[in-house]
């Protein structure tokens, strides 16, 4: 039984803890909240994020970092973004160099501009050298969660890393596929949520299929431009963590960042859109890094840059349109 720590209890590591229970690992899952631990050690279920669904009695729940960590062989990671530096610092004395990581939060850092796998080996690598992997691709918690067929990406430098990821992760239900380029994989999974709002506004303002296709197509041209940028490769843009996840995020009922940006189209605020809401839309903040990211390498992101300004409040839904479309024209 591998013993597997999961750092992040809110519906996609909940979803990940059942999946990985069922492979036979012996799961301990830290959640932020109290509540949340209690119902899954009370009830085996996450009342809170996951209602519904029963976990087996080897996942078992803690509101304690130390506890989720002692004796991990794999440390599964999969807060919201924007908390990865402060928890990993706060997980820094439980960590062992025998530790294989697997990030799987899609998202960047708005202070720093830096991807998951950047900031944990920015952190750990003060300790020693973490063997490290990322997680990403087409995957909706709660379809993972009923055990619908999915694939996703495992993609590290160190290939031996990432073979046995996809080896321990892999299921009937579950496919992974091995990448060697961190990257491409990490930038597709972050701006994906970006382009997903705008998918939302298109929704909210009850436009047709046509734009949504332009969006989705011009999207991924944008994604593919920065991630390159960043030292990613094209081909991993046009496969599960990039194209794939984008299509998914951008189209699927369950996407978060969409049901932003359809709230958005519809003319509700952005702070009260958020405070109706649970769980992250890492959308939100990944698109202002997503932009001062883009600047910093000359990279045009015209669609980006109008969902930074409707969430910024400077510009209208449909105006961000009509200028998108009155843009000059140029070739494909």
């Amino acid at each position: 039984m591998t013993a597997t720590a999961i750092i992040g209890a809110g519906n996609w590591g909940t979803a990940l803890a059942l999946a990985l229970a069922q492979k036979g690992h012996g799961i301990k899952l830290w959640a932020y909240e109290r509540e949340v631990a209690e119902s899954i050690q009370a009830r085996h279920e996450n009342a809170l994020f996951m209602p519904g669904v029963r976990l087996p009695e080897s996942v078992v729940a803690t509101n304690e970092l130390g506890e989720a960590l002692e004796g991990a062989e794999i440390v599964l990671t999969v807060m919201p973004s924007h908390v990865c530096r402060a928890l990993f610092e706060q997980m820094l004395p439980h960590l062992k160099p025998h530790m294989l990581f697997v990030s799987a939060s899609k998202g960047l850092d708005t202070e720093g501009l830096m991807r998951m796998s950047e900031i944990i080996r920015s952190v750990v690598g003060r300790k020693f050298p973490p063997r490290l992997t990322v997680l990403s691709g087409p995957s909706f918690a709660r379809e993972v969660a009923r055990g619908e067929p999915t694939a996703v990406v495992v993609a590290s430098q160190d290939r031996p890393a990432a073979q046995l990821v996809q080896e321990e992760f892999s299921s009937k239900t579950l496919r992974l596929y091995t990448s060697s380029d961190v990257a491409g994989v990490e930038m597709g999974g972050a701006v994906k949520n970006v382009i997903a709002i705008a998918a939302g506004v298109i929704e909210g303002l009850g436009l047709g299929h046509n734009p949504t296709a332009a969006l989705i197509t011009r999207g991924l041209a944008e994604m593919t431009r920065l991630a390159c940028a960043c030292g990613g490769r094209r081909e991993t843009l046009a496969g599960l963590a990039g194209m794939g996840d984008l299509v998914l995020t951008c189209t699927g009922d369950l996407s978060r960042n969409r049901r932003v940006g359809i709230e958005l189209g519809r003319g509700r605020k952005l702070a009260d859109i958020l405070a109706s809401m649970r769980m992250v839309a890492e959308g939100v903040k990944t698109t202002k890094a997503t932009v001062a990211l883009a600047e910093r390498h000359g990279v045009e992101m015209p669609i980006t840059q109008q969902v930074n300004r409707i969430l910024n409040g400077e510009v209208s839904p449909r105006d961000a349109i009509r200028e998108l479309m009155e843009r000059s024209l140029k070739e494909e």
